[in-house]
């Protein structure tokens, strides 16, 4: 995949930081962006699921003594919604 370019604006302040941390290490401020940007990302994992969540909050199974199939059986769904 090649390469693309995007443009970033920031603060004058953020910017003279960037630089003068290239400056210091040698670095592009690009390369020091794309190092910045992966390791942000990596950090945040990969997006959880609504499963994931329900799992997490312990809702998963909270429900006892009530039929295996209800979500799926058309049978637990006669009358519901009847006034």
């Amino acid at each position: 995949m090649p390469d693309s370019r995007v443009t970033v604006r920031m603060p004058g302040e953020l910017k003279n930081a960037l630089d003068a941390e290239a400056s210091a290490t040698g670095h592009s401020p690009s390369e020091i962006v794309r190092v910045a940007l992966s390791r942000h990302l990596r950090k945040r994992g990969p997006p959880r699921t609504c499963l994931d969540v329900a799992r997490e909050l312990g809702v998963i199974g909270a429900a006892k003594d009530l039929p295996r199939d209800l979500s799926t059986n058309l049978r637990h769904f006669e009358g519901f919604g009847e006034s």
